[in-house]
């Protein structure tokens, strides 16, 4: 507050008390009077700049000192906090910075969860319980589906959300998701049907995940199959056009068809499609079928040898020593 020249009378300063001179320019707070150079932070003993100062307990302070002895700090940018607090997880929090721990969304005026150490908002603490517990989080609701989902427009929903575009009955995990199909209309499109209305429209359901297949159809085992869906039993590879053989109910590739059920050149693991040699149960092609030691290409008529389960022809195997001989054929003998 800036000085003032009043009668002095029997007036002293509130801080010093002593008396002020004729004329002297006085300092009036709520009543109180001081010197100028009395009327100082009571922790710094400086001037108040600009005359703003705080006053706590009968204790007038700078703004600065009154921060650094009363005013709370943030937690988490560190700074004084002037105004509003906000008191919550054990720390105060400017209103700008006490946001969610997941999607940074401000809470003050909308209220948190505490999880796991962190403050999130109602959707996000929804969606750590939901995944903690491998369930999933209602797009619309953000409740938890404790049932199964209803999943539409690549997003996951309580199927009591939704009615039938066609009968407008209460839809349910089973209703089908329309997004193109020929010789219907745009408005037709991307929308929910129950299954007894799907079915009227002549849409194939795929034979491994049980949704429509509105593109590319693939009709194989009795069944219609999304592309990406109709796969090897054995190594769940897409065929995606490429040629596939069935067995008792299944389909496989190539490779593993014969793998299963055919021969496949224990040399270059390619499926023999013409003569096939077989010795030590294993099989070779035509091209493969020869001695391991000097690899000499031999044919059904050749006279070959065991070694180490594979093939040696009798050049080779007259070459080993005599005591390696005896051993190997005893052991064919004992093999008989």
């Amino acid at each position: 507050m800036p000085g003032v020249t009043m009668p002095v009378g029997n007036m002293t300063c509130s801080r010093c008390g002593d008396g002020f001179e004729p004329h002297e320019k006085i300092v009036n707070s709520k009543g109180e009077l001081w010197h100028l150079q009395c009327f100082v932070c009571a922790q710094c003993f400086r001037p108040f700049p600009e005359g703003i100062y705080y006053e706590f307990e009968g204790r007038k302070y700078c703004e600065h000192d009154f921060h650094v002895l009363f005013a709370p700090c943030c937690g988490k940018c560190g700074e004084f906090i002037v105004g509003r607090v906000i008191k919550a997880m054990n720390s105060n929090w400017h209103p700008k910075c006490f946001r969610c721990g997941m999607c940074d969304k401000e809470l003050a005026d909308l209220g948190f969860f505490r999880n796991a150490g962190r403050a999130l908002c109602h959707e996000c603490n929804s969606k750590a319980k939901a995944h903690g517990s491998g369930k999933y989080i209602c797009h619309k609701c953000h409740g938890i589906i404790d049932d199964k989902p209803l999943r539409f427009r690549g997003e996951v929903y309580h199927p009591y959300h939704f009615n039938c575009t066609s009968c407008n009955s209460e839809l349910n995990s089973d209703a089908r998701e329309v997004k193109h199909r020929p010789g219907y209309t745009a408005n037709d499109m991307n929308e929910l049907y129950c299954l007894r209305c799907h079915d009227k429209m002549g849409i194939p359901i795929c034979g491994a995940c049980r949704r429509p297949i509105e593109e590319r159809v693939v009709t194989a085992l009795g069944k219609h199959w999304h592309v990406e869906h109709f796969v090897c039993a054995k190594c769940e590879k897409p065929f995606l056009g490429h040629r596939h053989y069935e067995k008792k109910g299944l389909a496989y590739c190539e490779t593993h068809y014969h793998q299963l059920f055919g021969n496949l050149c224990f040399v270059c693991n390619q499926v023999i499609a013409g003569d096939v040699f077989t010795a030590f149960n294993k099989a070779w092609c035509v091209h493969h079928f020869a001695c391991s030691i000097c690899d000499q290409k031999m044919n059904q008529k050749t006279k070959f040898y065991e070694y180490d389960l594979k093939p040696v022809c009798k050049k080779c195997y007259e070459k080993f020593p005599t005591e390696l001989r005896k051993r190997l054929r005893k052991a064919h003998e004992f093999s008989k």
